[in-house]
């Protein structure tokens, strides 16, 4: 899918009691940030939601109707609560039962005997959905309308996102300036403000920090982001001459 002449915007749907209890920790956001962004694919909301069937749906419905594409992770597994292929069907309000594929797939995988009711729960997917490999261990994820479906399982949601990848559009990727200062994050304000305000067709993020035990502790990383590369450049030179008045040595610590 070609896409370079526009932009496309993306949402992820954590689904999972485990990660609002805090007893997992969600790393699955972050690599599919850093994913997407490779494609040229804006990550623009993540929501976070706990094994309800009603909640999942509720936000399924308002994400996947305000951005291209919604990514979910969590509650596709052989348990009780695993209830994300339900909650996806009544979403698109379609049936759902065994895909052949699927079934098949799953039920070669066990032993005589070991393919349980609650194993087959696996292979059960929306009507109208298509499968999402999973070369990691078995159990496919599935793609219907704009959403994708996948594991919570860092790894396995990993592998299937590459399996999607030759699917999903590429737009013109984000360019970024990371400078760094030893200059308190209300000093630089006012000068960064401006900068802003002159330079419009890119973003302007500051990150303080503090760093106990060297002479000036306080200090910000300045990002500087947009798809124009000579953008980005042009205000990244404007800050730095700020930063320069400010009697600090600017420095490039990471460029993208």
């Amino acid at each position: 899918m070609n896409g370079s002449d526009r932009t496309w915007g993306a949402a992820v749907l954590v689904i999972g009691d485990e990660i609002l209890s805090g007893r997992t920790q969600d790393t699955n956001t972050s690599h599919i940030a850093r994913f997407l962004g490779a494609l040229g694919i804006d990550l623009k909301e993540v929501r976070v939601v706990g094994d309800v069937e009603a909640e999942i749906v509720a936000a399924l419905n308002a994400l996947r109707a305000a951005y291209d594409f919604v990514f979910t992770t969590g509650g596709i597994g052989p348990t009780h609560d695993d209830i994300t292929a339900d909650a996806v069907a009544k979403a698109f309000d379609v049936g759902i039962g065994y895909h052949p594929d699927a079934y098949a797939l799953l039920e070669a995988r066990y032993p005589p005997g070991e393919f349980n009711d609650m194993r087959k729960r696996m292979a059960r997917i929306p009507h109208g959905a298509s499968l999402v490999a999973n070369p990691v261990s078995g159990a496919p994820g599935f793609h219907i309308g704009n959403v994708y479906v996948m594991a919570g399982v860092p790894m396995v949601m990993r592998a299937m996102l590459e399996q999607i990848a030759p699917e999903l559009p590429r737009g013109r990727t984000v360019k970024s300036i990371t400078l760094e200062a030893d200059v308190p994050e209300g000093t630089i304000a006012p000068g960064l403000a401006q900068v802003q305000k002159e330079h419009r067709d890119v973003s302007i993020g500051s990150y303080p920090f503090y760093r106990e035990g060297t002479a000036k502790p306080f200090g910000a990383q300045l990002v500087i982001r947009g798809r124009d590369g000579d953008a980005v450049e042009r205000a990244a030179q404007a800050i730095e001459g700020i930063l320069r008045n400010l009697g600090a040595a600017p420095q490039r610590i990471k460029s993208g």
